[in-house]
C-alpha cells in the first residue's frame, strides 16, 4: 500500500513513523531510541518508502547486527508505510549531548 491508499502526506507519515521510534527502548539504556538521540535523520518518499539513519552509543555495542532489523520490522507496521530501510551510521559520533532534554533528565545527567 502506499501513502495515497491513506490520504496522508509524506509529513504525516514521518509523525507515526517518530511516535513508533519512540517505542523502541535501547537495550542497555532504559531510554527510546529517538529521545535517545539515535535517529539522525528519517526520510519519507510520496510513495511511503521511508528512510533511517540512525546510530548506536557504542560501535562496539552488541546490537549493532541485530537492531537495525528491528528498527525496520517496528517501522513497518505504521500504516502507510511500503518499505522501511534502516542505515547504520558512525558519523557524527553519537554523545550524551544528542539526548532530549527529557532524556538527560531521566538519566540524572543535569
Amino acid at each position: 500500500m502506499s501513502l495515497e491508499d491513506f490520504k496522508m502526506t509524506p509529513d504525516e507519515l514521518k509523525e507515526d513513523i517518530i511516535e513508533i521510534l519512540k517505542t523502541i527502548f535501547d537495550p542497555e539504556i532504559p531510554i527510546n531510541i529517538y529521545e535517545l538521540g539515535l535517529i539522525y535523520d528519517v526520510k519519507v518518499s510520496d510513495s511511503g518508502n521511508v528512510s533511517i539513519d540512525m546510530t548506536l552509543t557504542a560501535p562496539g555495542c552488541p546490537v549493532a547486527q541485530t537492531f537495525p532489523g528491528e528498527v525496520e520490522e517496528k517501522v513497518m507496521t505504521v500504516d502507510g508505510v511500503s518499505k522501511a530501510h534502516v542505515e547504520l551510521v558512525w558519523e557524527p559520533t553519537w554523545t550524551k549531548d544528542m539526548m532530549t532534554e527529557a532524556a538527560q533528565l531521566q538519566l540524572g545527567m543535569f
